[in-house]
């Protein structure tokens, strides 16, 4: 029993693109955004109290020299094992969307330079997710899903490997995954989004719990930037993957909700989340859907199921019926 509860997955968290950049300006990172997130992931994962131990050694472009080497003689950065997935925001959709690569076309100039602009621009905000996961002390190693094997056929996922991912936790380091451009095996290549890589990681991985930060605080039932739009506080899904909202009551008989994304957005914006959160909850993992940065995202990030929340906590909770 030990041993299992050693390996077991605490919380896998979803950073959405429009959580931590700001996704109609192009490639541009809310960095108040992220570096409150880290911060708060760096509190609910650390296994002491200590202050933070930088682990970015590497440059800034304004700085001459590089850093010192820090003195971690004596110093713990053991962490529980989390496993982050960020989506792209305002990095890697314009670039997708130009030259419709989540449609294929890697037979076409267009369609070759649109899939290398695609991952260069996704890939340089992984490295800045992990630069600033690492500054707060948290041990954090990029992963491509491309680079790691991922890949579709019709846009539906069809190979996927977790094998990198278990053996990083299991050297007690944190993998950062994130939505990629990918092969596909009918059309050539597509845009595999960070929610279908985190429902698959928590269909096979099972965490307590996973979490997806969002720019507002959880799903309401019409867009909301609607002046009547209400927030779904608590969504049950059943065994046939059909749900009901159960909180506010006064919804309760409503199965839907009206989504909308950006003209951008290749992945299908907040329905493609709510599909993939309720694929996760059917696998018996609670999802938490909270606004980055919010004191309630933190309570999420440390609660390992929903009968540990507040009853002050804003968000949205998606369950499978027990």
């Amino acid at each position: 029993m030990e041993g299992a509860q050693d390996h077991s997955i605490r919380c896998i968290v979803k950073l959405g693109g429009a959580a931590i950049t700001r996704k109609h300006e192009l490639e541009c990172v809310d960095e108040e955004k992220l570096s409150i997130t880290c911060r708060q992931l760096r509190q609910s994962m650390s296994l002491n109290c200590s202050l933070p131990v930088s682990m970015d050694w590497s440059r800034d472009i304004e700085a001459p020299n590089p850093p010192e080497p820090l003195d971690l003689q004596g110093k713990n950065v053991d962490t529980e094992r989390f496993i982050i997935v960020h989506g792209a925001g305002s990095f890697g959709h314009f670039q997708a969307s130009r030259s419709n690569v989540h449609k294929g076309g890697l037979e076409t100039a267009l369609g070759k330079a649109g899939f290398v602009a695609t991952r260069i621009s996704v890939t340089r905000l992984n490295h800045i997710i992990v630069r600033a996961l690492a500054s707060e002390g948290i041990p954090a190693v990029g992963v491509s899903p491309f680079c790691a094997g991922w890949s579709t056929r019709s846009r539906a996922l069809e190979q996927h490997n977790v094998s990198m991912v278990k053996e990083i936790l299991d050297s007690k380091l944190i993998p950062v995954l994130h939505g990629d451009a990918v092969f596909d095996s009918t059309q050539g290549c597509t845009i595999l989004s960070g929610d279908v890589v985190l429902r698959k990681l928590a269909q096979d991985l099972k965490p307590l719990h996973a979490v997806f930060l969002t720019d507002v605080p959880g799903v309401y039932d019409r867009p909301p930037s609607d002046k009547d739009a209400v927030l779904l506080e608590e969504i049950e899904v059943h065994r046939d993957g059909s749900w009901i909202i159960t909180r506010p009551g006064s919804l309760s008989l409503k199965t839907g909700v009206e989504t909308e994304a950006a003209a951008h957005d290749t992945t299908g914006g907040m329905a493609t989340k709510i599909s993939e959160a309720a694929i996760i909850a059917m696998s018996g993992v609670d999802v938490f859907i909270v606004e980055a940065g919010t004191p309630h995202a933190l309570e999420a990030f440390r609660s390992s199921s929903r009968y540990e929340l507040s009853n002050a906590w804003i968000g949205t909770i998606v369950r499978a019926v027990s």
